[in-house]
């Protein structure tokens, strides 16, 4: 029996061994794409001697011996062997183009799943709202001349030693102009590494202050808070260019020093061989070779000077790609289970949500069979909403648990989980595309099942009435529609695809007389069908339909069971602490 052969794991270094995010990058190098071009690098510089050597012989050998046809034949050659340079320059930009393309082809999905991750879980997470803008600034760099001057800067010292074959003394002059080059590159980067992060901090504050206020535009304008809305955000983007501008202006100033120090040692070397030249102990074509050797030993050093920001971009945006993935590793495979009838237990549940230190939730219990609906009642900042998160499997559990159909929720697949969970957030959000499409959750829409929905949520009428029906376009504030609107699209975007758990948070706050009876309408056919509901909600009208009734205060339960024995109970108590508190009640 033969043994399935296994691809070897690229090797990594200890380093990104030791950071999950990174090890996780590095597996997306190409290596084997980065070899060819490295390869292709190899027969560049080498052709790159085709300009000394032939100057080296036009003047040593053709003009002391006067003969055009050697001439002839050195530029027939010397044009194909640049002819060549190109070929080999130009395929090793393509090869790494396409190595950054791979790379955010690779990681799109893995990083945009993060960053929804992230996000979700906390929305003022940088890492998470600049990781697309991060892994497209990565392929960039690849695509870059930055990364083509670090390939080339290995055969800054082969170039440099080659200088000593003409002479000793023009080749420790070439190596104290490399050391002082690359001293001016180091003290570059040092000079320039806190600006450019300062900068690049400031503009991802500055892009998302300025995201946040065109969304609430209208709010915006309507309380005349136009003006200190600019001042905020200029303050922001104020530091974001005043760095921006040292960081720029040292950079600038570095590549200058570096460029100019370069031209000057041409120079100093044409000078010095000179000299060497009139001692007899160099030829002119010797002293014209090594002047352009100089040139082309020190021409990658002053590239990386000149590029040096768009590496320190890169290396930025790598980190906190490397950080975001490491906070949210990749979900293992999960066995698909079976459709959940939707069963719904929760014992002793604490949630605690990220960046709290202390669980907002403690001793939620509850158990809902199919056909049953919870009504979740209590004052703002009771933990209602906090409760919804969790069951959508948003907020994880501190202590406790809570089950679908005897299964915890990290056991479905996400993705899978979402399409059995009918989920109607609070603060109503829709995305760019038609109707239909947001009904049918930006899938391809199933026309029956989306005007199924939309019927169910009292929607269909009132979307036929619109300018292009269920082919609508909107943006993700709305558009034209109304709040109530929008909440009965995001009514029927719940019910779509009939998913055995509804957890509706707040579902008639926007609502008219007429869509709290579709709701309750929905809710009741929902039940018949053997589907279970959740419902977090103020007003008496939305827990019409619900058997059991959850009461939260502080953060925790108050009262749990049939909701007429516990609205009975709840007025009895009341009764009862008004007669105690009535004038001439005291004893």
């Amino acid at each position: 029996m033969k043994t399935p052969q296994t691809t070897p794991a690229p090797r990594l270094s200890r380093r990104a061994s030791n950071h999950p995010g990174l090890a996780e990058l590095a597996r997306h190098r190409q290596p084997r794409l980065l070899g060819l071009a490295i390869l292709f690098s190899v027969m560049a510089n080498l052709l790159m001697l085709t300009s000394p050597i032939y100057m080296l012989q036009v003047y040593d050998r053709v003009l002391s011996s006067r003969s055009e046809a050697t001439l002839i034949a050195l530029s027939l050659l010397i044009t194909l062997l640049f002819l060549l340079m190109g070929v080999f320059d130009h395929a090793r930009s393509r090869i790494l183009a396409r190595i950054g393309a791979r790379l955010q082809d690779g990681l799109d999905r893995r990083v945009f799943a993060a960053a929804l991750d992230a996000g979700s879980a906390n929305p003022d997470d940088p890492s998470a709202t600049t990781a697309p803008r991060d892994l497209d600034a990565m392929r960039q760099f690849w695509a870059s001349p930055a990364v083509t001057s670090l390939i080339d800067m290995p055969w800054t010292p082969i170039f440099l030693a080659a200088i000593f074959i003409f002479h000793p003394i023009l080749g420790w002059l070439a190596v104290a102009g490399g050391v002082i080059v690359v001293a001016l590159a180091v003290f570059n980067q040092i000079s320039t590494r806190r600006a450019v992060a300062r900068s690049s901090a400031a503009s991802i504050a500055a892009d998302r202050s300025a995201d946040r206020m065109v969304a609430e535009g209208e709010t915006i304008r309507a309380l005349g808070m136009t003006g200190a809305a600019f001042d905020r955000w200029q303050r922001t983007r104020g530091l974001a260019l005043t760095e921006g501008l040292l960081a720029s202006d040292l950079a600038g100033a570095n590549a200058t020093a570096s460029r100019t120090f370069r031209l000057f040692l041409q120079s100093a070397m044409l000078g010095l061989a000179a000299w060497v030249v009139l001692k007899g102990e160099l030829t002119p074509g010797a002293m014209i070779a090594a002047s352009i050797l100089m040139g082309r030993a020190l021409q990658p050093v002053e590239q990386a000077v000149a590029h040096w920001s768009t590496l320190q971009r890169a290396t930025e945006a790598r980190h906190r790609l490397a950080d975001l993935l490491a906070q949210v590793p990749p979900a293992p495979p999960r066995i698909a289970l079976p459709r959940p009838k939707g069963h719904l237990t929760a014992a002793a549940l604490a949630i605690r949500p990220h960046g709290q230190t202390l669980p907002t939730l403690r001793g939620i219990s509850f158990s809902l069979e199919p056909g049953q609906a919870l009504g979740v009642i209590g004052p703002s900042g009771a933990g209602k909403s906090t409760l919804a998160r969790a069951l959508i499997g948003l907020w994880p559990t501190v202590s406790g648990s809570l089950r679908l159909d005897g299964a915890t929720l990290d056991q479905y697949d996400p993705d899978q989980l979402g399409q059995w969970i009918g989920y109607l957030p609070q603060r109503i959000t829709l995305f760019d595309g038609t109707i239909a499409e947001n009904i049918a959750r930006l899938a391809k829409p199933d026309d029956a099942a989306v005007i199924a929905a939309a019927t169910k949520a009292a929607a269909h009428d009132m979307i036929l009435r619109l300018p292009d029906g269920y082919d609508t376009r909107i943006d993700a504030s709305g558009g034209r529609l109304s709040g109530g609107q929008m909440q009965r699209v995001a009514l029927a975007r719940a019910l779509y695809g009939n998913p055995p758990l509804l957890i509706l948070d707040e579902p008639n706050s926007q609502l008219d007389n007429d869509g709290s009876l579709a709701l309750n309408t929905a809710l009741r056919a929902h039940k018949a069908a053997g589907g279970t509901a959740l419902v977090m909600a103020h007003r008496p009208a939305a827990i019409q339909e619900c058997d059991q009734l959850l009461i939260l205060e502080n953060g925790q339960p108050t009262a749990y069971g049939p909701r007429d024995q516990i609205l009975r109970d709840r007025i009895q108590n009341a009764a009862e602490i008004t007669r105690a508190t009535a004038p001439g009640s005291i004893r």
